[in-house]
């Protein structure tokens, strides 16, 4: 209960994500009852706080499946929108934006899709910092959930990618990863396709940790970082 006199209440969407999201997961939890939820986003630039989310697809994982069924995908509107070095990236032009959905509209039907997930994605701390400031300037509240990177966890299970005392050392990228492990690249740069992609690798990484650690995968065997 919040017993600050002068603090708005929470719109009730916001506060059923907040009671749903605990901000970390125990570490003995096994991976088959965790859910996961891969996410992209595509953006109008690299800087949290003034660019802005351009379009997001989501995908559920559970149990090893992919649910492919409830898979999820956003434009979203945004009437500031102009042509930039990121939209030589993505290709979203502004005429797209402007016939998609309204940015506080998108976060609304994301939020029941974010509640006690697992986000997981490539280089997804960018991703994660943009739904924040989002979701701070339309509910008031930040993003709790626990993320996992997927070249951090390629980087811990194939040696190819493993991690050295190389400073100059960078992660992996999604066209590497998905070279050596000989996984289709779908619609490159576009939050569906990048998705998808995503979550493909996710499965085959987990996989191939689990034939290497020759037990049933927990929670405290990835790396998850949390809220």
């Amino acid at each position: 209960m919040n017993f600050w006199p002068f603090r708005r209440p929470l719109d009730p969407l916001a506060q059923t994500y907040r009671d749903a999201t605990p901000r970390r997961v125990p570490g003995r939890r096994p991976w088959s009852e965790l859910r996961f939820l891969v996410l992209d986003a595509e953006t109008s630039g690299f800087k949290v706080g003034h660019d802005r989310l351009l379009s997001l697809a989501t995908m559920p994982a559970l149990g090893g499946d992919l649910r492919v069924g409830e898979a999820a995908g956003w434009v979203v509107r945004q009437p500031a929108a102009t042509v930039n070095a990121a939209t030589a990236v993505h290709g979203i032009l502004p005429a797209d934006t402007a016939a998609g959905d309204a940015e506080r509209d998108v976060l609304a039907a994301l939020l029941p899709q974010l509640h006690g997930a697992i986000i997981v994605g490539h280089h997804i701390s960018f991703d994660c910092a943009m739904i924040d400031e989002a979701l701070r300037r339309h509910f008031g509240t930040g993003l709790r959930n626990p993320h996992l990177d997927t070249a951090a966890l390629a980087q811990q299970t194939l040696d190819a990618f493993g991690r050295t005392a190389y400073p100059g050392q960078r992660p992996p990228t999604l066209e590497e990863l998905c070279a050596h492990c000989d996984i289709p690249l779908m619609d490159r740069h576009t939050a569906a396709g990048d998705t998808f992609t995503t979550a493909e690798l996710f499965l085959f990484l987990c996989a191939r940790l689990r034939r290497r650690l020759g037990r049933p995968l927990l929670a405290r065997d990835l790396p998850i970082a949390h809220g």
